[in-house]
């Protein structure tokens, strides 16, 4: 298997240029893209940050709105990806779909300089070291910057009506190496590593990530008593091995419930409430 120098992407078995970005095939044969490692450090308890030293040479792409801080010679600028302007606009409503911003933010510079980025909301960052070809799926609106020699794109369950039903929608995010990724998410994170035919039953919008190799389903919560007075929602995602799996202690939609200025307290998942909170999800 082998993959383009300039965009990471698999080449085909036989032809002159990449499917992707059009690149020309060196005639000595393709070779996984030459990318430095990031030389960064994660800061911070709940609400983390990301300082990188960005060295020459070194490009990185950001979710608009996450960066904190820049050191002067760290140059940057807001563009949407793709070589055609149909390529920008089919980039611009992936991202939508993802919950991301409709443009992405690039930073270069030509002499080592910093900068930093953080999440929108108390939680952590996980960082990916991908190499050439892996993957990782990771939820949606998680993503915060990475390395230009990775790929940021939408992708969908297996069961596209088990992702409807199952509060959270159904859109997820594939990012693809080289190159190191950092994703945000909310409260701490516990990591499991599942072996071949391990399985994990997850609160839906509390998947963080997981390996490609994971298989991912939707299933319905036990019984109809316990799936509506339970106060666990009426589904449960069923991630088998093997590979690694993330999970978060706090979601974005838990969050704004507790925080809600008409909660008048007791346990608001009870009863036929459930039912219309899983349509009216937006995490």
């Amino acid at each position: 298997m082998a993959f383009c120098v300039q965009c990471g992407s698999q080449l085909p078995d036989a032809g002159r240029f990449c499917t992707n970005c059009g690149s020309a095939i060196s005639p000595s044969g393709p070779a996984a893209p030459p990318h430095q490692p990031l030389d960064f450090t994660i800061q911070g308890d709940n609400l983390q940050v990301i300082r990188i030293r960005l060295q020459p040479g070194q490009e990185l792409f950001a979710e608009a709105g996450k960066m904190l801080y820049k050191q002067t010679q760290v140059s940057w600028e807001t563009r949407m990806t793709g070589e055609t302007l149909g390529d920008k606009l089919w980039g611009a409503v992936k991202r939508k779909l993802m919950g991301e911003s409709l443009f992405l933010t690039y930073f270069r510079t030509s002499t080592p300089g910093e900068v930093g980025f953080a999440g929108s909301y108390p939680g952590r960052i996980q960082a990916f070291d991908l190499k050439a070809g892996q993957s990782v799926f990771v939820q949606r609106d998680s993503f915060v910057v990475a390395q230009s020699t990775a790929q940021l794109n939408i992708a969908m369950v297996k069961r596209l009506g088990a992702g409807f039903f199952g509060g959270e929608g159904f859109i997820l995010e594939k990012l693809t190496g080289p190159g190191t990724v950092f994703i945000h998410a909310g409260g701490d994170f516990l990591e499991f590593n599942l072996a071949a035919g391990e399985s994990l039953q997850i609160d839906t919008g509390s998947i963080v990530a997981f390996d490609e190799g994971v298989d991912y389903d939707i299933q319905l919560a036990g019984g109809i008593r316990t799936a509506l007075f339970g106060g666990e929602g009426l589904f449960l995602a069923t991630l088998t091995g093997p590979g690694r799996v993330i999970v978060q202690s706090m979601t974005l939609q838990k969050m704004r419930r507790e925080l809600a200025p008409y909660r008048t307290g007791g346990d608001e998942h009870k009863g036929l409430n459930v039912i219309s909170g899983i349509f009216n999800s937006d995490d």
